[in-house]
């Protein structure tokens, strides 16, 4: 078993840094996150469940939602996989958490920051920043200055940190290497640098976990596996249905098996299956019956009475 819990499961991302007894490391984090521009001594963790307004609304629930001790709303999101319109989701996030700040009466429509922070623990695709951390605020298009600062949002897309531990020159180097290794780590890096990282080895430690801390944790690692295996069969079938797609219009005009087979990677045998039960619906294309495809394919009674 390993050392130390994988930080990327639902209930150990929340265990690290969205308890109470552990929200010494969520400060810590958010402070070398946002090194050099505010420094937080405290937050409170507010509901994780934002309930719709109307029961035809969707609710929301938040990995990580707190309030820094000065007024700043923190979202602190995790994510394994990919979706379509995850952007907008971090977008409905924060507008959805400043709409709330609205008071009924009177009200001038000040505004307390809001931050949503996003941990994106899947390979790179075109829903997602191109580097491993993105910051985006409300800036003006051609001096690049900030123009609000009600708005912030911080993408870190963890497969693109690349730096090994002793390339890690910061301190927040440190905390997303110590992250992205922990499960496979027999000991935790750079605690003589700084202390909180025995602090994160204490509440990270497998040995410590009870038996009922246990159980949810490696239900946890099951949803996400689960998660992973869905996600990548969806993947590989989608990827063999455009293979087969593909192939059917090369088909359709005359290309070589094996030229077809080169540009699709499916085996020539594959090719031929394909082209035999796709016949009829090539030939509905007006090609001829036999002259579409490089070798000849014997019409079944029911394909020529077609």
């Amino acid at each position: 078993m390993a050392r130390y819990i994988n930080p990327f499961s639902d209930w150990s991302f929340k265990r690290i840094f969205g308890q109470e007894y552990s929200k010494d490391l969520l400060i810590e984090f958010l402070n070398q996150l946002l090194l050099g521009e505010q420094h937080i001594t405290d937050v409170k963790f507010k509901d994780k469940e934002m309930l719709p307004e109307t029961k035809d609304q969707r609710g929301i629930i938040y990995d990580v939602f707190c309030e820094t001790d000065t007024g700043e709303h923190i979202i602190v999101e995790m994510q394994n996989r990919s979706q379509s319109y995850f952007i907008d989701r971090s977008l409905y996030y924060a507008s959805k958490t400043i709409v709330d700040q609205g008071i009924k009466g009177q009200w001038d429509y000040h505004l307390t920051p809001v931050y949503v922070i996003c941990f994106m623990n899947f390979d790179v695709d075109e829903n997602t920043p191109k580097k491993f951390r993105t910051d985006v605020v409300l800036a003006d298009k051609d001096s690049g200055e900030v123009y609000s600062n009600k708005i912030r949002f911080i993408y870190l897309v963890m497969p693109l940190f690349k730096k090994k531990e002793e390339e890690c020159t910061t301190f927040l180097d440190c905390w997303i290497y110590n992250l992205k290794h922990m499960e496979t780590l027999e000991q935790m890096p750079f605690e003589a640098q700084h202390k909180i990282f025995k602090r994160l080895a204490e509440i990270a430690d497998s040995k410590t976990l009870t038996k009922e801390e246990q159980e949810k944790y490696d239900n946890s690692m099951m949803v996400m596996w689960d998660n992973y295996a869905v996600y990548k069969h969806a993947e590989e079938k989608g990827i063999e249905k455009g293979r087969k797609e593909f192939a059917l219009k090369l088909l359709a005009h005359n290309f070589p098996l094996e030229e077809i087979a080169n540009l699709t990677d499916l085996s020539i045998e594959e090719i031929k299956k394909l082209a035999i039960s796709s016949n009829g619906k090539l030939c509905a294309n007006n090609f001829k019956a036999n002259s579409f495809l490089p070798f000849s394919i014997p019409f079944s009674s029911a394909t020529s009475a077609s």
